[in-house]
């Protein structure tokens, strides 16, 4: 770990004195597959919108990716629904040892709850930013490391179930369901270098500040995110200040051991809303985005 650490900091130390160069993330074609998601419709579990939509994940990640594994699972909900759930993990170099793991959830939110409308919180969100716009991200990093192989190795993962239940319940019974899976699988003598959530990060208006439980459990790799954003030229998407604590899929990641961080726009008014719709994300803050997620790992 100290030896990939040490050979990715004299790297960004080399290009420091004049920034980054800016590496080759195409924004608009990460829009494109915003929109491709929302063709099906809500991706709301159990659902046939939800289905297809996984079937075109599946499918976009094994064009891309050296392997792709599937992990099906099923959750019983505090109601006693049982969901059917998947995730999706594509692997750049599967063999290499030094990993780093990059995370979004691609399902949506079965009620807006957050709708000002009571009638508009019984629909489900269409999920344009939260959802639909990590997992363009992830494929847009994908299409990049097709075209120029990482030196080390790259897990991709799409998590299934973060958005079903209520955060605020005790225990969050029915959230964070994917990621919670997928850390239960990992080896723990094989961790992950480190890890990012990319969550909610094709708003329009995109700021993204320091996340709490980032900064408590790996403040290191929060200082890597902006510091290369920074030098990007970014620094006026990725603010220091103000710091507020998520609960995200970095989450159960974090309690597995991984140093994890999330990468979020949580001043997103749309959020749990009808309005989470294609019009209120941007391919100019996915390029934003894109370009930070490929230079961590270049």
């Amino acid at each position: 770990m100290k030896r990939v650490f040490g050979a990715l900091a004299a790297a960004a130390m080399a290009c420091g004195g004049s920034g980054l160069q800016r590496p080759a993330f195409d924004g608009a074609r990460a829009l494109e597959y915003v929109e491709a998601q929302l063709a099906f419709g809500p991706r709301v579990p159990n659902t046939e919108g939800h289905r297809r939509a996984g079937d075109w994940i599946e499918a976009q990640l094994r064009a891309r990716a050296d392997t792709v594994e599937v992990q099906e699972f099923q959750h019983v909900t505090a109601d006693g629904d049982t969901l059917r759930l998947r995730n999706f993990v594509g692997k750049f170099l599967p063999d290499a040892r030094d990993r780093v793991l990059y995370v979004a959830h691609w399902d949506t939110r079965p009620h807006a709850d957050q709708s000002a409308n009571l009638g508009q919180q019984r629909l489900p969100v269409p999920g344009a930013n939260d959802g639909a716009s990590g997992v363009a991200l992830l494929l847009a990093v994908a299409d990049a490391l097709r075209e120029t192989p990482p030196a080390y190795g790259i897990d991709l993962v799409l998590v299934d179930g973060e958005d079903f239940g209520d955060f605020s319940a005790d225990g969050r019974p029915d959230v964070l369901l994917g990621s919670r899976h997928y850390a239960s699988t990992l080896d723990a003598d094989r961790l992950p270098l480190f890890a990012v959530v990319w969550d909610m990060i094709g708003d329009r208006d995109l700021q993204i500040y320091r996340e709490g439980y980032s900064l408590a459990e790996a403040p290191e790799i929060v200082d890597r995110v902006w510091r290369t954003a920074d030098e990007l030229g970014h620094g006026r998407i990725f603010l220091a200040n103000p710091v507020r604590s998520v609960v995200d899929d970095h989450i159960p990641l974090q309690e597995r051991g991984v140093r994890a961080i999330d990468v979020i726009d949580f001043d997103y008014p749309p959020w749990h809303t009808t309005d989470d719709t294609l019009d209120k994300v941007s391919a100019e803050s996915l390029q934003v985005v894109g370009e930070v997620a490929l230079a961590l790992i270049r």
